[in-house]
């Protein structure tokens, strides 16, 4: 798979769990505590804040996959962001009072992260076609 399918796929899925969070009962809300806060697919903790990063990391995907650096950069740059979010969530479930980080969304955060940057650090570019 091609960097820039990856990008595709990833801004994709993330649109559609942003709009799964918004619709989630409490997905609307502003509350960062991972007990209080809505449960998208009753796993996950999400806020209002969560689901529109969620939808800006999907644009952000769509956006990127138009181009062989664009989409390198997404992957590792995103992956990176990926992996700084899993640690937050174990030091900070709460997300130091902002989103909820804790919980399920630790261990999908550094799967995510993996993902992403696995992608990103092996990505090379085809040569033009003559």
């Amino acid at each position: 798979m091609t960097v820039q399918r990856v990008a595709q796929v990833f801004g994709v899925v993330f649109i559609l769990v942003a709009i799964v969070g918004f619709i989630t009962p409490g997905g609307m809300a502003m509350h960062a505590d991972p007990a209080p806060a809505g449960q998208a697919r009753g796993l996950f903790p999400v806020n209002l804040l969560h689901n529109i990063v969620h939808l800006l990391f999907g644009i952000w995907g769509l956006a990127a996959s138009r181009s062989f650096a664009g989409a390198k950069t997404y992957a590792t740059v995103g992956g990176g962001i990926y992996l700084l979010l899993a640690v937050v969530g174990f030091l900070s479930p709460n997300g130091f009072g902002l989103v909820p980080l804790g919980g399920n969304d630790i261990w999908l955060h550094a799967v995510l992260a993996a993902g992403l940057l696995f992608f990103g650090l092996t990505a090379k570019d085809r040569p033009a076609a003559v």
